[in-house]
């Protein structure tokens, strides 16, 4: 897999595309693509908006054709971005309730789950989940990153 630059409004158009109710998409935003090795096609993406410096915070969408899209480069660099780059404190997740696969990645990832009724509509609930600087610093995807050994 390969990272797409400077793509930003495509890549953005592709997430909100795969993403149920976002049909009016993200407005300001910083998006990466993510395109397969051989054909150059764009397979994923992910997308950096509702950035509010003042206390930090910023949201993270995502979405992907393929689930061979997530490797260990691309997670450094969704999780770089609003972090090391931006200088964020905490990114934010929305995930329908339903996305069993991606609300297992989320916490595996070490975000903090809120689980919110109807967030999603009168029938479907939907997860808040946060992910500070700290804890994905200290998560065993970071630690060759910054310089921390794997314990046994």
């Amino acid at each position: 897999m390969k990272l797409i630059f400077g793509h930003s409004e495509a890549v953005a158009r592709f997430v909100a595309d795969m993403t149920p109710g976002c049909e009016a998409g993200f407005g300001k935003c910083q998006a990466i693509g993510v395109g397969d090795d051989e054909t150059g096609e764009l397979v994923a993406g992910m997308v950096f908006h509702d950035y509010q410096p003042g206390p930090g915070l910023m949201q993270i969408s995502s979405a992907s054709k393929t689930p061979r899209w997530l490797t260990a480069n691309v997670r450094h660099i969704m999780f770089s971005y609003p972090f090391d780059q931006v200088g964020c404190q905490m990114v934010v997740l929305q995930v329908s309730a339903k996305n069993e696969r991606m609300v297992r990645i989320a916490k595996a990832f070490g975000f903090k789950p809120y689980l919110i009724e109807r967030m999603r509509g009168r029938d479907e609930d939907g997860f808040v989940f946060t992910l500070t600087d700290d804890d994905w610093r200290n998560s065993k995807f970071t630690r060759k990153y910054h310089g921390q050994v794997l314990s046994a």
